[in-house]
């Protein structure tokens, strides 16, 4: 009878990535409370909405860099895909396009993008790292010439005050039922991507090739469709987080999304996605974007240098990675 009532608990844990995901939530919860110690106004129902708000941008990158970590890939242009969405979307509004079409306008270069570094990685077998460095400069360099090498004007002098100001408030600045909507957009692509790879035969398949690609090619799984579809994932994911900083400043900056893959690296390391693929859930990228959020929010109250921050980000992180190599090595042991 006790190992039957241990059962649902035993099978929940058993899930893979499930409990390095509880361990980033306790640990957010941890290093809350001591920020909220030491700062009151951490606990200030300001500061977790603006925290929730600025959270979602990690949020929404790190799924699509999750994708690919689980496949064992890595996508080293999605903060540049990330600029190239804002600069396109913002130099056509600024020259009078409709919010929407210069939303889709946007969003198809940025899956050429997506769809190439799948071509370059899944067919033509070039190793990530070289393939999207390559396709990192070229996006760049494409969000640099669209508008002639500047930023962009304000997008309310191409579209009007109100439409500007319509686009400004989906995006970033408007609530809906108190919530910024920013979250409420990142909540909505967490549900989606999180239902594609836990529950259907493509993200049964990114699990597959990224457990061992050569088993997965005898079971029958297309590894170039598998990994161009996750890296349309990742481009679809920048793109959303481009418009997201274009709503945020109003306008197109050439450097929206600088270090922006790194971030995405991060949020889903510290949240127990393997980047040695094969292991890892979505909820563990929410909760990491979660605590990489919270650690830059609670050292900025505190007023720590931006030089500790990022050391302090950078520690978690290879202690993240290497708590996986060392679980690993580990479970490879129980099996001999």
């Amino acid at each position: 009878m006790q190992a039957k009532r241990m059962n649902p608990l035993r099978r929940f844990f058993a899930i893979r990535g499930m409990g390095s995901a509880m361990i980033a939530f306790a640990a957010l919860i941890v290093i809350y409370v001591v920020f909220g110690l030491r700062e009151p106004n951490v606990f200030s129902p300001v500061n977790i909405q603006n925290l929730l708000r600025s959270m979602s941008k990690y949020l929404i990158i790190g799924i699509g860099q999750s994708y690919l970590l689980i496949t064992g890939n890595i996508d080293l242009s999605l903060g540049s895909v990330v600029g190239m969405s804002a600069m396109i979307s913002a130099t056509l509004m600024t020259h009078g396009t409709n919010p929407l079409l210069a939303a889709l306008i946007a969003l198809l270069a940025c899956l050429v993008i997506g769809l190439i570094n799948g071509l370059l990685v899944g067919k033509a077998q070039l190793p990530p790292f070289i393939a999207t460095l390559g396709t990192m400069f070229t996006a760049r360099g494409i969000g640099y010439m669209i508008n002639g090498n500047r930023n962009t004007d304000a997008i309310a002098s191409g579209i009007g005050k109100e439409a500007g100001d319509a686009f400004q408030n989906f995006f970033y600045y408007g609530r809906t039922l108190g919530v910024f909507n920013t979250f409420l957009v990142a909540v909505v692509v967490f549900i989606i991507f999180f239902f594609l790879l836990s529950k259907t035969r493509t993200g049964r398949h990114i699990y597959a090739i990224g457990s061992n690609v050569d088993a997965a090619k005898l079971s029958g799984v297309s590894v170039f469709a598998t990994t161009t579809k996750a890296y349309m994932v990742s481009a679809f994911c920048a793109f959303v987080v481009g418009l997201i900083l274009c709503a945020q400043a109003g306008m197109g900056n050439m450097e929206a999304g600088n270090m922006y893959e790194m971030y995405a690296v991060a949020s889903g390391v510290i949240g127990g996605i393997s980047p040695l693929g094969g292991t890892g859930l979505l909820l563990g990228t929410f909760a990491g974007a979660a605590v990489w959020q919270t650690l830059e929010n609670g050292l900025n109250m505190i007023g720590a240098q931006v030089g500790l921050q990022r050391i302090v980000i950078g520690v978690i992180v290879v202690f993240a990675v290497l708590l996986d190599v060392v679980v690993r090595r580990g479970t490879r042991k129980r099996i001999k």
